[in-house]
């Protein structure tokens, strides 16, 4: 094994000086995936855990510089979900043997406290057997806790970036890396398992950007970490910029299962958007998470934070069987559960 490699396998930390290294070449990525395949196995098998994705929203506050759905986009078509529609996607998706709901949206100020309590509990009354994850963006801590307390288990939360000036080049000044950040450690002291992450190849992101992250990371030592590359959309700020790579992506979700080995990590969408087996080859490269769509199909291409979205035109049993097949084509299994954190 190569001494890099062999050293994050079995210190789990590198130097910055090393993790540049191991980053910025190619020479490694074969025996990088094979030892973060490795350490997975060791740790969670052959096990794929499934989420079931609703993406329940599309209005957003925010005019993030690099979002489909960003405030400013005149030209999304936007739509609301009812109280009634989410909870017959959780039916039908426990129905389908998804014991995890990922409830989804932009930051919308018509989904109040009130509103999201009804909704959350609604849930936890139906299912009581399921992780209710919610990704909703910046509140308060004191919304974080009357989620949780009425049955909410898990919050994902990107950092995005963890360089403050990076952060400056994304985002307009409305917007704060510290509150971001402070959010995450909010909901960790609330007792949320906790999922954050960032883009790769976001505009103007350098090496050591991608090193502050890695460092953030092992500070807030989340729970979950969702990384995917940056993908452009034409309306916005920067539908000039160039896509993030799918190598890049693979070789940083080696380095995260390597440096985290008991993290939930997952095989995102736009992977598998840049690249027809994207997934697969997130899965071979120590991902453990696959998320499918359960939003209703008449919607889930208005969900566009990036062009070329897959998987929008599919009902959620032929969305899951399809995973099904490929999953074990890849070597794994999906396993119907809830998929906690192993520790």
């Amino acid at each position: 094994m190569n001494n890099l490699i062999n050293k994050l396998y079995n210190e789990h930390n590198l130097s910055d000086d090393e993790l540049i290294q191991i980053i910025e070449t190619n020479e490694l990525d074969n025996e990088l995936h094979i030892s973060a395949d490795k350490i997975r196995r060791e740790i969670y098998g052959d096990k794929v855990f499934i989420r079931g994705l609703i993406e329940f929203s599309n209005y957003c506050k925010n005019n993030c510089y690099y979002c489909g759905i960003r405030r400013d986009n005149k030209k999304a078509v936007r739509y609301r979900l009812s109280k009634e529609q989410i909870l017959n996607c959780c039916k039908e998706g426990y129905s389908l043997g998804f014991r995890t709901f990922v409830l989804q949206s932009g930051e919308d100020p018509y989904y109040n406290d009130d509103l999201m309590i009804d909704i959350v509990s609604s849930i936890r009354h139906n299912h009581p057997d399921c992780a209710i994850t919610l990704s909703l963006g910046e509140k308060t801590k004191e919304s974080y806790k009357a989620f949780f307390d009425v049955g909410a288990n898990r919050y994902l939360l990107r950092h995005e970036t963890a360089s403050p000036e990076h952060y400056r080049k994304l985002h307009p000044e409305s917007m704060s890396l510290e509150n971001r950040k402070q959010c995450l450690f909010n909901l960790k002291e609330i007792g949320y398992q906790v999922g954050s992450g960032f883009m790769v190849g976001s505009p103007f992101q350098t090496t050591e950007n991608l090193i502050e992250d890695l460092r953030f990371l092992q500070k807030l030592k989340p729970d979950m970490i969702g990384i995917g590359p940056y993908i452009t959309h034409e309306e916005t700020p920067f539908s000039n910029q160039k896509s993030g790579s799918v190598e890049l992506t693979l070789r940083l979700l080696s380095i995260l299962r390597l440096m985290f080995p008991y993290v939930l990590l997952p095989a995102t969408t736009a992977l598998g958007t840049l690249h027809k087996q994207g997934r697969e080859l997130g899965l071979k490269a120590g991902a453990n998470v696959l998320m499918p769509n359960l939003s209703p199909v008449n919607v889930r291409k208005f969900y566009d934070i990036y062009d070329n979205k897959i998987c929008t035109g599919e009902e959620a049993a032929q969305c899951k069987g399809c995973l099904e097949k490929r999953v074990s084509a890849a070597g794994y299994r999906i396993v119907v559960d809830r998929g906690d954190v192993e520790k």
